[in-house]
């Protein structure tokens, strides 16, 4: 069997950390044909297949998943140790890859992004908008944002930003022939828009109000996946919409929408930012929790 560089791995690690050579591609910066080229020459080499090419995506053989195992903490340790030499440059350098959902992106991370990155100029911050469920840390991400009871029990979280609540709002047309509701019960008789996951289960909307907690399973002519597309539908005047307060503040000052059941919707701690618990952490991912602790209000837990 013929040399495998530690290059040949570094190949292989991302197509398996991908599961794509399209996006293994763009992260080492070549062509999709030369990476494809590339894996199979390192296959020859090891005399073994690693993965398995199909119509649908790129999965590894029983034997590339052994390798991958072996050989990404390997690569992790290295990343770390060469992460560390940040201490000698006097500040943080790198790239930091995060996953969150649309509404968490807009609403918390990328106005704590922006500061972040106008005190350490040398990091550079990819977000990947994505609201579905990923395994971090097998699509090459360095932390995620969710709501805490989202995040898997294998991973630290750390509150990021300042508590959130929902409310339910309607535009002042929409209430024109219809009853104000008082009870999340009352909801069964209006128009909801409701929000369907990536997944592809349905939202119920959740109230509570004096340890009364309540889970509704509303109903309308509309269901979306976007909350920024429901804002829109909301707007539009035919529907009620369970969104951020933090959205529809503006539009809830300005009289284009009126807040319904404030009553019983309390507030939440909000989103979490989360990585692995692993012991060495990149330096750009130690500055960002450290920026994220600081600027947490000391009132909020």
């Amino acid at each position: 069997m013929k040399r495998v560089r530690s290059t040949d791995l570094a190949i292989f690690l991302a197509i398996a950390n991908h599961r794509s050579f399209r996006k293994a591609a763009i992260e080492l910066g070549v062509t999709a044909s030369a990476l494809s080229h590339a894996l199979r020459a390192i296959e020859e080499r090891l005399q073994v297949r690693l993965v398995n090419r199909t119509t649908r995506g790129v999965g590894l053989t029983e034997a590339g998943e052994r390798l991958f195992d072996r050989i990404r903490p390997a690569f992790l340790d290295i990343d770390a140790a060469l992460d560390d030499l940040d201490t000698f440059r006097g500040q943080p350098y790198g790239k930091l890859r995060i996953n969150a959902a649309r509404a968490a992106t807009k609403l918390v991370l990328l106005p704590i992004v922006s500061r972040f990155l106008r005190v350490y100029p040398s990091v550079e911050v990819e977000i990947v908008i994505d609201d579905a469920l990923v395994d971090m840390v097998s699509s090459g991400f360095d932390a995620g944002i969710r709501f805490g009871e989202s995040i898997a029990a294998d991973m630290i979280a750390v509150p990021i930003g300042p508590r959130h609540r929902f409310a339910v709002v309607g535009t002042p047309d929409y209430f024109d022939n219809r009853p104000v509701p008082t009870t999340p019960h009352d909801l069964k008789d209006h128009a909801c828009v409701r929000y369907r996951f990536a997944g592809g289960s349905l939202y119920r909307w959740e109230f509570e109000r004096g340890g009364i907690e309540l889970e509704i399973e509303v109903q309308g002519p509309l269901t979306l996946g976007d909350q920024d597309v429901i804002l829109d539908a909301v707007l539009q005047g035919g529907s009620l919409g369970y969104l951020f307060e933090e959205q529809v503040r503006s539009a809830i000052a300005d009289g284009s929408l009126v807040q319904v059941l404030e009553d019983w919707c309390p507030f939440y701690p909000g989103f979490f930012l989360y990585y692995p618990s692993r012991r060495q952490l990149p330096t750009a991912l130690r500055a960002f929790i450290d920026f994220v602790k600081a600027e947490r209000p000391a009132s909020q837990p």
